[in-house]
């Protein structure tokens, strides 16, 4: 069965400098004018296709229903494929660059129904630049959606097991200390850990307890909380955030700035020794045991 899709999310990493994000617009405006498109970000630094499957991840569950275009795409116009992944029996197809930015949403949303490689000359723009598929390529195509049109005329089927997967950093448990890294750095300032809560209480005990956290460089204590204020001005805290995740945080000012950490910082969390004074830093190397 055929679908008419009314809706577009949008996810990039143009920026709004330049005039990318509204000629995609302009686009699908032209192509498709009855269809609603909503920005989810633009603002994904340059090329950080797995910043981008995170975000497209953590937005997922409250995008409405419809097409969805993702381009991070560092190896735009090169043999990478442009596909469509259509999700949830029909309810949403995926639009954007075969090179690790949907898998991560696709095996959240339960796998794919169908996918296909983007190629119909009749829907693409072609003779074109062949450096912003954006326009030539997945704003027509998801315009055709929206217009009624049948996935499978989009281009030939692809192998699901050949959609080339992201790398996202699991956290690991090591000698009492859990190995984690920084998925993403808020506008706030807060550190967003690739930590669940059952995998942090796997070391630490919970909620009112005071961990250390080992960085490059240096360690602070955090205490785990439930709320901002629950913290003191100057403590770290450990809270989970709006997705579901651990995250460091501090009271209306920047943890990511107070620790002097960033996106793909690897970050230790430990047990802390009842004896030890709190609030202290220390050098540490990551990865080296203290006796």
């Amino acid at each position: 069965m055929t679908l008419r899709y009314d809706t577009v999310s949008f996810l990039s990493d143009y920026g709004r400098t330049d005039e990318f994000v509204g000629v995609v617009h302009s686009v699908l405006r032209s192509l498709a004018p009855e269809a609603r498109v909503i920005d989810i970000t633009h603002d994904i630094a340059p090329y950080d296709v797995r910043a981008g499957a995170l975000t497209l991840v953590r937005a997922a569950e409250y995008l409405a229903p419809g097409v969805v275009i993702a381009v991070v795409d560092p190896t735009v116009g090169t043999t990478r494929r442009a596909i469509a992944v259509e999700i949830g029996d029909g309810s949403s197809v995926l639009l954007g660059p075969d090179n690790g930015l949907l898998a991560p949403v696709v095996n959240a949303c339960g796998g794919p129904d169908r996918i296909v490689e983007i190629t119909s000359s009749e829907v693409v723009f072609e003779g074109r630049s062949g450096t912003f598929d954006g326009r030539d390529v997945f704003a027509p195509a998801a315009a055709f959606l929206c217009n009624g049109g049948d996935l499978a005329e989009l281009g030939p089927s692809v192998d699901p097991n050949s959609l080339l997967p992201a790398m996202v950093p699991i956290p690991r448990e090591e000698e009492g200390r859990l190995h984690a890294e920084a998925l993403w750095v808020d506008r706030y300032g807060n550190v967003q850990l690739n930590v669940e809560p059952e995998v942090l209480h796997s070391v630490v005990d919970g909620p009112g307890e005071t961990v250390r956290l080992v960085f490059e460089g240096g360690a602070r204590h955090a205490r785990i909380v439930s709320t901002f204020a629950e913290l003191e001005r100057g403590e770290f805290g450990l809270l989970v955030d709006s997705f579901g995740l651990y995250a460091i945080v501090q009271d209306r000012v920047s943890a990511a700035d107070g620790l002097g950490v960033a996106t793909a910082s690897a970050i230790a969390i430990e047990r802390l020794d009842s004896t030890e004074p709190p609030s202290v830093v220390t050098s540490v190397e990551l990865g080296v045991r203290r006796t």
